[in-house]
C-alpha cells in the first residue's frame, strides 16, 4: 500500500514498483524456480552460505521431529541467550529470541520483551513449528536453534528490546536499495515491520539512514527511544555492501533480499536471504525501484563486486532522473 503523503505525480512517475510487475518482470524472470529452495529453507541457507565462508550466526541444534523435543535443553546447555526460528518460517513468524535463563525458576527463560517460557511452553512452541504452523504452505518444518546476535552498540539509542537487521536489495550483483529495521516496544524486540519495526531508509552512496517510516506513517524519531532517526551511519557499510553482493553468486538468484545483522563482536553476519523481496523499501527510501532496477539492465554488468559497489554508490544514491530512464 503506497501512503498518502507520496509525492502526487503519479506512481509510475515517481518510479514506483508494484506488485504486478515485481513478480512479472523481476521474480519470474530472474529467480528461476529452481533455486527458490536455497532461501526458502533458512537450514539451507546457512549451510550454503557456511561453505562459501560468508559469516553466519552459529547453529546450535535442529530440532527435526516431536521426539527431537526433549533434547532442546542439552542443545541450550551452556548458552543463556539463543533463538528458535522455523526453517521454513516466513514474515519473522514464530521466531522467538530468549535473552537469558530466569534467575528464579528452573527450566525457565526470558523473552527480549521481557515475558517468561518455561521449558513447557518452548516445547509447545516447537511443536507448533514441526507441524507447520509457521512454514510457508503450512508444510512440515524444522526448528533451528542458534546464537543470539548481540547488537553493535551503535544502535543502542535506535532500537528496543531488539537487534536491527539491515536489508539490501540486490538485482543483478548490484545493490539498489537498503533500509534498516529498527525494533520497537510495538514489535516486541523484533525488526519485523509488519509487526510495528520501524523501517529506515539508507543511502547507498554514504551508508547514512536518510527518511523513517512507522507502518506507512513517515516518523522522525524512534517511538520509544525519542531519538532522531535520519543521519546516523551504519557501521560495517563496505564490509556489508560486500557480502549482499556476494549473495548474487551464492544463489544464482538476480532478484534477492538479503537481510544482514551486525554483531558487536564478529560485525555483519547474514541472516536469510528472500527471493520475494517487499516493496516497503521504497517506502522507507522515499524512492521508486523501478529506475534503478531499469538502469542496472542497461549495463554491461561487471563481475567484480568492488566495481558494482562502486556504480551502486554513485547511481543509486537517490531517485534517477526521469530522462537516465529513457
Amino acid at each position: 500500500m503506497i501512503p498518502r503523503w507520496w509525492p502526487r505525480l503519479g506512481l509510475a512517475g515517481q518510479g514506483v514498483l508494484g506488485l504486478n510487475a515485481r513478480n512479472a518482470e523481476y521474480i519470474m524472470r530472474y529467480n528461476p524456480r529452481r533455486l527458490y529452495p536455497l532461501v526458502d529453507d533458512k537450514l539451507a541457507t546457512k549451510r550454503l552460505a557456511m561453505e562459501a565462508g560468508v559469516r553466519v550466526p552459529q547453529l546450535y541444534g535442529v530440532i527435526e521431529s516431536y521426539h527431537d523435543i526433549r533434547r532442546l535443553p542439552s542443545i541450550v546447555s551452556g548458552h543463556a541467550d539463543f533463538v528458535i526460528k522455523p526453517a521454513r518460517g516466513s514474515g519473522g513468524d514464530g521466531i522467538l529470541v530468549i535473552a537469558g535463563g530466569s534467575r528464579y525458576k528452573a527450566d525457565t527463560w526470558r523473552l527480549v520483551d521481557g515475558n517468561l517460557m518455561n521449558l513447557s511452553d518452548l516445547s509447545h512452541h516447537l511443536s507448533n513449528v514441526i507441524s507447520g504452523q509457521y512454514s510457508l504452505g503450512g508444510s512440515w518444518d524444522q526448528a533451528l536453534v542458534e546464537y543470539c546476535v548481540k547488537f553493535d552498540t551503535s544502535f543502542v539509542e535506535h532500537a528496543y528490546g531488539g537487534v536491527p537487521d539491515i536489508r539490501v536489495l540486490v538485482f543483478l550483483g548490484y545493490p539498489v536499495m537498503a533500509m534498516v529495521r529498527l525494533p520497537t516496544r510495538r514489535s516486541h524486540g523484533k525488526a519485523n515491520l509488519h509487526q510495528g519495526a520501524v523501517g529506515a531508509g539508507i543511502d547507498l552512496g554514504s551508508g547514512r539512514t536518510t527518511f523513517a517510516v512507522l507502518g506507512n506513517r513517515p516518523v522522525d524519531e524512534h517511538p520509544d527511544t525519542g531519538v532522531p532517526l535520519a543521519g546516523f551511519p551504519i557501521p560495517y557499510w563496505d564490509e556489508l555492501l560486500d557480502l549482499a553482493c556476494r549473495c548474487h553468486e551464492l544463489t544464482g538468484l538476480g532478484y534477492l533480499g538479503v537481510d544482514i545483522v551486525l554483531d558487536r563482536e564478529q560485525g555483519p553476519m547474514l541472516l536469510e536471504l528472500n527471493a520475494r523481496p517487499g516493496l516497503n523499501i521504497q517506502i522507507a527510501n522515499r524512492c521508486g525501484l523501478a529506475g534503478r532496477l531499469r538502469a542496472v539492465e542497461r549495463l554491461e554488468r561487471a563481475a567484480d563486486p568492488a566495481a558494482r559497489i562502486a556504480w551502486a554508490r554513485e547511481h543509486c544514491a537517490g531517485p534517477l532522473p526521469e530522462a537516465a530512464l529513457t
